[in-house]
């Protein structure tokens, strides 16, 4: 064995390849081991067949055969980091730590924690920008502030982008770093208390043909006109340097919505209040109904408004949602039925493959009209016409919606203009006073 070793935790980063802190710690001049832990904070509140942690699990298997051909292995482990640390520390002579960022307020109390420990042994704890462009406050106005409106931020985004900034991490030609190590084991999902499920992962192959023509293509939800990515810039396994690359030669459109994920990111770490209520903090008083049987409906995707019901039944059975049904079903729930958008909120959080807390929160705030926007909360999505306007044919809701225009099909849970009028009157009790 090595007398000193440097480590790299895998976390949001699960790719050998234009990987920032790996390419750090395979420069670190000491044999590297790669690290990743099934953290049980995280996965004891998760149900037994989350798709997810099947997905990580694949993952790291590919990541293993990558390590394995060339003559090392991944360390994995199953439990909880402050106390799989001690045992690392333990078993190996560790000097160094190299790991990617995390903006969650989980993952900043988890690092702080780790920080502390691991410099108390006397083992080094660096930390790197990785799955985004830019981070935190690196992007701020003119006053000195984070930026709390859209354009603003992505004209300033885009203002201070350089090549620098884009450029790829040569990892490849450090491979000869690894640590040389017979394979080791992975825990078995079956070990971990999890089961492998049936849902169909997309590719993380970034389609041109698909950039190209997205802002012609992307909201037509019968119709493959987004890339799919969602699932692999949530976990990483296809690096965002590469994609914004892409992005920029293609589609300015595209790369507009790679700007948004960034916006909702640093608005996450610049206010995590909004992980526990509204942006707006006006907002937090308005009368919810919460009437659990009409959720209950919402979710089963059984409300008589054929686009919302397509929306609900496509992700519960793929864990998948067109972007623009994402829309209209959020605006539906917290709109036209005047249900809590932190109930719609953590539904997506427990089903989509996607789910990132910063762009699913910032997406249900501003669905409800409780976040960024500067005056939205009469904004209300009417199904019908975006049904007309989207999915003309029908085909998307036919797909999901069979019973649709049989008598076999609910009668709308609620009547738009009916549903509308209280909504702003709700909204306005608030509001106006």
């Amino acid at each position: 064995m090595a007398d000193a070793f440097t480590i790299h935790w895998f976390r949001r980063d699960l790719r050998l390849d234009d990987n920032t802190a790996l390419f750090h710690a395979l420069s670190s001049g000491h044999p590297v081991i790669p690290l990743f832990i099934f953290d049980r904070e995280i996965l004891d509140e998760l149900p037994q067949q989350d798709a997810r942690v099947d997905f990580i699990h694949r993952r790291l298997s590919e990541i293993q055969t990558q390590l394995t051909a060339l003559g090392s292995s991944l360390l994995v482990y199953y439990g909880k980091p402050e106390e799989v640390w001690p045992q690392i520390l333990a078993d190996y002579p560790v000097v160094a730590v190299h790991t990617n960022h995390d903006y969650e307020p989980y993952a900043k109390t988890r690092d702080e924690h780790i920080g502390e420990f691991l410099a108390g042994q006397g083992v080094s704890f660096m930390t790197w920008r990785d799955q985004v462009i830019f981070e935190k406050e690196e992007i701020l106005t003119g006053a000195g502030g984070p930026y709390t409106v859209f354009t603003p931020f992505s004209k300033k985004w885009k203002a201070m982008l350089t090549e620098e900034r884009l450029a790829s991490f040569d990892t490849e030609s450090l491979f000869g770093n690894f640590f040389p190590t017979e394979p080791l084991a992975i825990p078995s999902l079956a070990e971990m208390g999890f089961a492998p499920s049936q849902i169909a992962f997309p590719p993380s192959i970034a389609d041109p043909e698909v950039i190209k023509v997205y802002d012609q293509r992307r909201n037509f939800p019968a119709i493959p006109g987004t890339t799919r990515l969602g699932l692999h810039l949530r976990f990483g396994t296809i690096s965002i340097r590469k994609l914004t690359r892409q992005a920029r030669l293609l589609n300015e459109t595209y790369l507009n919505e790679l700007i948004w994920r960034e916006f909702y990111m640093q608005i996450l770490w610049n206010f995590p209040h909004v992980v526990s209520g509204p942006f707006r903090p006006a907002y937090a008083a308005i009368p919810w109904r919460n009437v659990e049987e009409e959720f209950n409906a919402w979710c089963e995707g059984k409300t008589g408004y054929p686009m919302v019901d397509a929306g609900m039944r496509e992700l519960n059975e793929t864990g998948y949602m067109h972007n623009r049904v994402r829309m209209v079903v959020a605006s539906f729930l917290t709109k036209h039925l005047l249900i809590n958008w932190q109930w719609g909120e953590a539904y997506f959080a427990e089903k989509l493959l996607d789910f990132e807390l910063s762009s699913n929160n910032g997406g249900w705030q501003w669905a409800a009209g409780c976040g960024t926007d500067a005056a939205p909360y009469f904004r209300v999505f009417n199904p019908e016409s975006q049904l007309k306007k989207f999915d003309g044919k029908g085909a998307y809701v036919r797909k999901w919606v069979p019973e649709w225009e049989t008598p076999a099909y609910p009668n709308p849970i609620v009547e738009h203009k009916f549903a509308r009028e209280r909504c702003l009157a709700a909204y306005q009790s608030v509001l106006k006073k």
